[in-house]
């Protein structure tokens, strides 16, 4: 009599936005696992799995953010160590579900003795054990080409016409409209919202050359300081986010909505543990 082995899925998640893995965890039908993650004294911190990994396939959710006492760089250094844990447990296969994807945004070299850290970030993925990525609406889709394996890009929304200066950071200058805004309702679209001052200063664009409203819609809510400032005192009038992070109380304003990711990332998931296509949760576009 062959033998066919049982397979098993394993979801685990880091400490940046147990929410929203909690609420992957529900679609999929399973429950997260616990990495028992310690911190010492001296701030570093050791995951210790309760369950056995050996021949499962593990998913480790993680979205690269600050949170309360927390970096974006803790939160990524978290993941890579679940991930080394994972490798070294046996596990058949790791892949590293990312929401918001760190360091993004350098992706490339803008001018002479600067890194390309997001191609860092990539690298640590795979030299922790990594055997695929999977993120949402990443900054740039040639990211996708840093990480020498599978990368399912959850593409959500296209990017805003703007242009980033020279010597800046947090820093995006919008620049015209193209067409005819008059008399119309607009929507502002882009990947992320991070200080704000890019889709303010686009909504001031349209509202000036006829815009009657003003909504924003964006797939990561960053919204560094002053952002929710920014966006109460703007003339924007709604602000529609997803859950890829954290909205903490204070900028849970009335301007923003935010819809749920879960069952995007829980399908995507579901996808690759059957081995089924990605793409046709997407139409079959940008998938792998």
């Amino acid at each position: 009599m062959e033998l066919v082995p049982k397979r098993r899925l394993h979801l685990l998640s880091g400490r940046s936005h147990l929410a929203l893995a909690d609420e992957i965890a529900g679609h999929l039908g399973v429950e997260l696992s616990e990495p028992d993650l310690l911190e010492f004294a001296s701030g570093e911190i050791r995951p210790r799995f309760e369950q056995s990994v050996r021949g499962a396939d593990v998913f480790i959710v993680q979205s690269h953010c600050r949170t309360p006492g927390r970096s974006v760089n803790d939160s990524l250094m978290e993941q890579w160590l679940m991930i080394d844990a994972a490798k070294r447990a046996s596990a058949k296969r790791i892949t590293a579900v990312c929401p918001y994807y760190g360091y993004s945004r350098q992706d490339r070299k803008s001018q002479g003795r600067e890194p390309i850290s997001a191609r860092m970030v990539s690298d640590f993925f795979a030299a922790a054990g990594a055997d695929r990525i999977m993120s949402v609406d990443l900054h740039s889709g040639q990211i996708q080409g840093f990480f020498d394996g599978p990368v399912d890009h959850l593409t959500a929304v296209p990017s805003v016409y703007k242009r980033r200066p020279k010597d800046s950071v947090n820093q995006v200058q919008a620049l015209d409209i193209m067409g005819d805004v008059d008399g119309r309702m607009c929507v502002l679209i882009d990947d992320m919202i991070d200080t704000a001052s890019t889709i303010c200063a686009a909504a001031d664009i349209l509202m000036e050359n006829g815009a009657t409203d003003v909504w924003a819609m964006a797939t990561h809510a960053v919204l560094s300081e002053p952002a929710v400032d920014r966006l109460k005192n703007s003339q924007i009038s709604r602000v529609v986010v997803t859950d890829t992070l954290p909205l903490p109380p204070e900028k849970q304003i009335d301007k923003i909505e935010v819809c749920s990711v879960a069952r995007i990332i829980a399908d995507a998931i579901d996808a690759v543990f059957e081995d089924a296509s990605v793409s046709e949760i997407f139409g079959g576009e940008n998938q792998t």
